[in-house]
Order: C-alpha cells, then sequence, then structure tokens
C-alpha cells in the first residue's frame, strides 16, 4: 500500500459530531450508499484510506477518528461496546444517514456486530475484519492492564509499547516485505494520546464481555474477515464470531496480520466488492 494521499483522501471534509462520547470527528467524501468506517484501537479513520481511495467513486465514505482517538475528543471514563454502537447511530443522525455499509476493524468489528444486534434498521451489510466476541482471556487482561498503567503514568507512549504494538498489529509478511505500512502503523501508535486513548483500551479489552449471544440476534449480511498473521486474535476465535451470527460468512486472507485494510488494500476492497455485489442490491 502506498501511504501517499490520493486525491480522493485529500478532498476529506470533516466535521466534528456530539455524541454521549464526546464530539466525534468524521471525515466524509463521495456520494452513494454510505460506507462507514470505525478503525482499530490506536488507529485513526486513515487507517481506511485504501477504501477511500477505491469506494469513493461509487460510496459516501465516512471515516471515524473513534472515541478519544485522533481529532476526536479525548475520553474521560470507560465505555461500553453497547455504547459504542449508539455513538455511531448518533452519528448516522447527524449525517441524515438512514443506513449504511459497515467496516470495521478490531474495535471497530466488535462494535460492529453489537451495532448489527441492536440497529437492524440503519445497516444493510457489514464487513467486520480482525475481530471477536469472546471477552478478554486472562493473560491478556493483564497484559493491557499492565500497559494502561504504564501509559497513565509516563503520559506518554514509550518506544516499548510503541514496538509491542506494532508487532502486535502487523503480519510477519508486512513486517519483512512493507516497511512502508509498518511505519505508517509505528508513527500512528505513537502520535496517539495516552490519557485518553488508556480510557478506551480499558474498555475493549480488559473490561471487554462476551457478545456471542447477541450476535444471534442479526438478521443482515455480515462477512467476518480474519488475518491469517493476525498475532491478536487466532483464526480460530474470528472464526467462532462469524458462526455466531445467523448466516454469517467468514474468510482468512493470506500473509496479512491485524490492520488487513491497511496492509493489504487490494485483497481487502476485492473482498469487499465481492461480497456486496452478493448481498446488497
Amino acid at each position: 500500500m502506498q501511504m501517499t494521499e490520493h486525491q480522493s483522501v485529500s478532498t476529506l471534509r470533516k466535521q466534528r459530531i456530539a455524541t454521549l462520547l464526546g464530539e466525534i470527528n468524521v471525515q466524509v467524501v463521495g456520494n452513494g450508499p454510505a460506507m462507514i468506517c470505525w478503525p482499530s484501537l490506536m488507529m485513526t479513520g486513515l487507517m481506511w484510506r485504501g477504501q477511500v481511495n477505491h469506494f469513493a467513486s461509487s460510496h459516501k465514505m465516512v471515516l471515524i477518528d473513534s472515541p478519544g482517538h485522533g481529532e476526536s475528543d479525548p475520553l474521560k471514563r470507560h465505555f461500553t461496546l453497547e455504547e459504542c454502537a449508539l455513538c455511531l447511530s448518533q452519528i448516522l443522525d447527524r449525517l441524515e444517514i438512514e443506513n449504511c455499509v459497515l467496516l470495521g476493524n478490531s474495535w471497530g468489528g466488535m462494535m460492529g456486530g453489537v451495532f448489527a444486534a441492536l440497529y437492524p434498521t440503519r445497516i444493510r451489510a457489514a464487513i467486520l475484519m480482525n475481530c471477536t466476541a469472546s471477552a478478554c482471556g486472562w493473560r491478556q487482561k493483564m497484559e493491557f492492564l499492565v500497559m494502561t498503567s504504564l501509559l497513565h503514568r509516563l503520559g506518554t507512549v514509550p518506544k516499548p509499547i510503541v514496538t509491542r504494538t506494532v508487532k502486535a498489529f502487523a503480519g510477519a509478511t508486512t513486517e519483512s516485505t512493507k516497511p512502508e505500512v509498518v511505519e505508517f502503523i509505528r508513527s500512528t501508535v505513537a502520535a496517539a494520546r495516552p490519557d485518553s486513548v488508556c480510557w478506551a483500551i480499558d474498555s475493549v479489552v480488559p473490561r471487554r464481555t462476551d457478545h456471542h449471544a447477541l450476535l444471534g440476534a442479526i438478521r443482515k449480511p455480515v462477512l467476518v474477515v480474519a488475518g491469517e498473521e493476525d498475532r491478536t486474535f487466532p483464526v480460530a476465535e474470528t472464526r467462532a464470531m462469524a458462526d455466531a451470527i445467523p448466516g454469517g460468512q467468514f474468510r482468512v486472507l493470506p500473509k496479512v496480520g491485524h490492520l488487513a485494510a491497511v496492509e493489504s488494500p487490494q485483497a481487502v476492497n476485492a473482498t469487499i466488492e465481492e461480497f456486496l455485489r452478493e448481498v446488497v442490491a
């Protein structure tokens, strides 16, 4: 993926929208059916620019800086995925979007499953990538509690945490062959606001609850995508999320890790197009 900004990205229009989780920065470009993009922890809406460059000619692309990230308001409390889903509903209301195709990665994928279950009339289809419906395991919970404690105390994102996050996010193939993607991940993580993202990390990782039962209420088309080299969520864990969704489809993308849309935008775009041709009139 080239990290240069193409014309479609350079014409993104920024807008701040008041929600229960503070003012959220959104960037919009294109016309047509809405495609909403919610990123991973530690990333911003610009992780989706490979999708903007591909789909803005046919869709209204809405890139979200999730709560506490990028140019959205800092967080000052914990939240639930249900509150994130309500936040997205408020964003759609403000943008006068009746329903959408939802793209979500990791946090965005978890939230997207909850949103599809709770707001069925607001969604036409969802592509949920590199995500889980499981509660956090004890080992990961302890690791992330230590991480957020350090971030709170230091007030910056130290180099070891940046390095650890890049390792968790980039697949082995990306690490060895795509230095521009690794640098994009590294610089985005390093720029995060520790006092704000700590609340999000605690909410999405240690405090996360199991949502498999809730996903059984989904009645809209959903594709769950796993990265073959995802070091954060094993393929089997992501597959279990797809299995919990009635009619849910599942794909594994080869040679990508936790940030598939950044690591291999062409493969992700082709997967999205194929799925939407099948399920969206």
